[in-house]
This record gives structure tokens, C-alpha cells and sequence, in this order.
């Protein structure tokens, strides 16, 4: 392997290695979601009512959707430098309309194991595939109008938080389905009901940003240059977070609380909001992944070469995962003594609100849970290196 390659791959594995870590920590978030005692009727992120390890295992998940979504973009940005700006364009438009397929019909189905969807859920699957067509638009007009937009996404879409919510009629819903859902629930039949839990267009800054920032990794950019624009810009990240949570005056629609208690006013500081992701969440966040970035340039170990593995195959991680937790919650459920009348519940089948478990069992479920998922990606890691068909594209 020459110096160009090596240089090539380790740029890569870094990527790999992020994408990986990240996976691993989101499988903890959907882990306590089916398995904690308190998932379905507690706020782990309240300061009143939290502790500081239940704080913290919901907490360091906000790393992943942003660090994901902005991978997502560059991985774009790489992928594009193969093909013509048309057949780049094309590709995104449909992978993206592919995305959102799958969030409705895949991801939603092992969410909640319900055959007849009566609620359909939409998050960070459906924010990447409607981030992928707009992508598919406008980087075929200019890498310059990617950043742009996604700079005034990412830097304004909190200029809303300044204004009263459009409750009603359809410009509120489409408001909100773009712009502030945290959470909008739309009817579409008496039974049957979507779930908007992701706005679309704060994601798509996210995205847009990421793919400005692939041009970083590209093949011919210097390695040093690169190293030295990850670590300003993450560290430019992180001290723009610090000064807005402290002047709370923008970038976040939930100003910080104060208490007369240090833990506390560390927990609110940190407590920045994710749906749909502020200015300051997505500084924190993304501060961190670049600076991820920066310093594990030359990280080659056990453990880095074992997170790579998740991360170079995260959509079919992504997807098996939901599966194999619901099959397990399946089998607690009746192991619990629970009966069929039990089992309709909404949005997930089998999960009462008052089942659960102690955290320390959800912490060995979710280690149980990524540890069984290892030898079944690094087997598909190997398939895709050495099959060429068209749809390995697309997962």
C-alpha cells in the first residue's frame, strides 16, 4: 500500500470509527426506551426528578442523530467525487426516497411490531432521507449553496422560537413538520396516526454542513489542513455552545433553570433540546464529533478496529438492532407473566408502561444486544467489499 493509500484508508477508518461509536452509544437510547422501568413515564433529563447516571445514559445518546445525520453528508459528499454532478444528484434523490420508505415501513414495523400500522413513526431515517432530496437539489446547483443553506439552518432556524406557534390549519402543521416539531402526532383516521418526532429542515442544515465539510476528506486535500480545520471548528463549536447557555439568550428554546444546587445547575447546563435540535445541542454535539475527528487521526487499536466494523455498515446495524431488542422484549413480556389482552399497547406492542426494568439490567441488555450484532456486520462488511450488486447502494 503506497502513502496515498494509507493515507486514504486511515481516512476513512476515522469516519468508520465515529460512525461506529455512535451506533453503539444510540443502540443504549432505544435499549432504555424498551427495557427501563421509567422509559415510558419519567423525563431522564429533568434535573428535578433525575439521578446523575439516568441523566447520563440519556444525555450522551444526543451525540448520535447529529453525529450521524452530519456523517450521513459527508459520506455524501465522498460517495459524489465517483460519479457525475447528474448521476450524484440522482442517486441521492433516490436513496433518499428510499430512506423514507424505510422509516415507514421497516423501521416503523420494528419499532412497534403492529402489522396493521396504526401509528407510524417518523425520526432520524426520515430526516435523512428528506435531507438527502433536498442534498440532491441543491448540490447540483453548488457546493457553495450547500454550506450557505446549511449554515442559515443550523445559525436561524431558532428565530422561531421568537414567535407564536402556529397551532392550527395546514401552514402550522407544515410549520411544524419542517421547522419546530418536538413531537407533532397528526391523524389520519380515527386509529391510525403519524408520529413527526423530527423536524425536517434543522436536520438538513446538519446534513448540508456535513457535506460542505467532506470536502475536507477528499482525496487531494491536505491531511494537515484537514487536521487543523477539525480541531478550530470543533473547538469554535464548543465555545459557542459554552457562551450561549450561559447568556441564554438564543440558540435554544428552553432556557436554562437555575437551582440553588451545583449538580443540578450542571445537569440543566447541559440539558440542551433535542427535538427539534437547537443551535446550542447541535454546537455541543457536533463540537464533539469534529473534535472526535481531529484526534483519533492515528488511533489504530483493537477497539477502533472493532468500532469500524459497526460503522462501515450503520443502515443495516441500524435496522437489525430495533429488530432484535423487540424480539427480546417480546420474550420478557411473556416471561413477566403478561397475556395477549396485554399485548396492544400504543405506539409499541408489547410494552406496557408500567414494565420495565432496573437500569443496570438495561445496561447488560444493551451490551448483550451490540455484542451479538458484531460477527453478523463484520460478515456483511465483508459481503458489500466483495459483491458489486446494485442495491448494496442503498444499505
Amino acid at each position: 500500500m503506497n502513502a496515498e493509500q494509507t493515507l486514504l484508508s486511515k481516512r476513512i477508518l476515522t469516519i468508520d470509527i465515529l460512525r461506529g461509536l455512535v451506533m453503539i452509544i444510540m443502540a443504549l437510547d432505544h435499549t432504555r426506551d424498551f427495557f427501563h422501568i421509567d422509559a415510558m413515564t419519567g423525563d431522564p433529563l429533568n434535573p428535578d426528578t433525575t439521578t446523575g447516571i439516568l441523566f447520563f445514559t440519556r444525555w450522551i445518546t444526543h451525540f448520535c442523530a447529529p453525529t450521524f445525520v452530519f456523517l450521513s453528508g459527508l459520506s455524501a459528499y465522498l460517495s459524489a467525487q465517483n460519479k457525475t454532478p447528474a448521476k450524484s444528484s440522482l442517486f441521492l434523490l433516490k436513496r433518499g426516497l428510499w430512506l423514507v420508505l424505510v422509516e415507514i415501513v421497516i423501521i416503523t414495523f420494528g419499532l412497534t411490531f403492529n402489522p396493521f400500522y396504526n401509528f407510524i413513526i417518523l425520526q432520524v431515517i426520515w430526516a435523512i432521507g428528506c435531507s438527502m432530496i433536498l442534498l440532491a437539489l441543491f448540490s447540483r446547483i453548488s457546493y457553495k449553496l450547500v454550506l450557505i443553506t446549511g449554515l442559515l439552518l443550523v445559525l436561524g432556524h431558532n428565530v422561531f422560537d421568537f414567535f407564536p406557534a402556529l397551532n392550527n390549519g395546514t401552514s402550522g402543521l407544515l410549520l411544524k413538520i419542517f421547522f419546530t416539531a418536538s413531537g407533532t402526532v397528526i391523524p389520519l383516521a380515527n386509529n391510525h396516526f403519524i408520529g413527526a418526532f423530527y423536524a425536517i429542515l434543522p436536520w438538513t442544515g446538519i446534513m448540508f454542513l456535513g457535506y460542505a465539510a467532506g470536502k475536507w476528506f477528499a482525496k487531494d486535500y491536505n491531511p494537515e489542513k484537514r487536521h487543523r480545520n477539525l480541531k478550530n471548528f470543533g473547538a469554535l463549536a464548543l465555545i459557542l455552545f459554552v457562551v450561549l447557555r450561559l447568556l441564554s439568550l438564543y440558540g435554544d428554546p428552553v432556557p436554562r433553570k437555575e437551582y440553588h444546587d451545583l449538580f443540578k445547575n450542571l445537569l440543566s447546563f447541559l440539558n440542551v433540546t433535542k427535538y427539534p435540535p437547537s443551535l446550542e445541542y447541535t454546537c455541543l454535539t457536533l463540537g464533539f464529533a469534529l473534535t472526535f475527528l481531529a484526534i483519533a487521526k492515528n488511533v489504530t487499536n483493537k477497539v477502533s478496529k472493532m468500532l469500524s466494523i459497526y460503522g462501515s455498515v450503520p443502515f443495516f446495524y441500524y435496522v437489525i438492532h430495533f429488530y432484535l431488542l423487540h424480539t427480546i422484549l417480546v420474550i420478557l413480556f411473556f416471561l413477566e407473566g403478561n397475556t395477549a389482552k396485554e399485548i396492544i399497547q400504543i405506539p409499541f406492542l408489547f410494552r406496557p408502561a408500567k414494565f420495565g426494568y432496573d437500569l443496570w439490567i438495561v445496561y447488560g441488555i444493551w451490551i448483550m444486544v451490540v455484542a451479538s450484532l458484531y460477527y453478523p456486520c463484520k460478515w456483511f462488511k465483508k459481503y458489500k467489499a466483495t459483491h458489486n450488486n446494485w442495491w448494496l447502494s442503498y444499505i
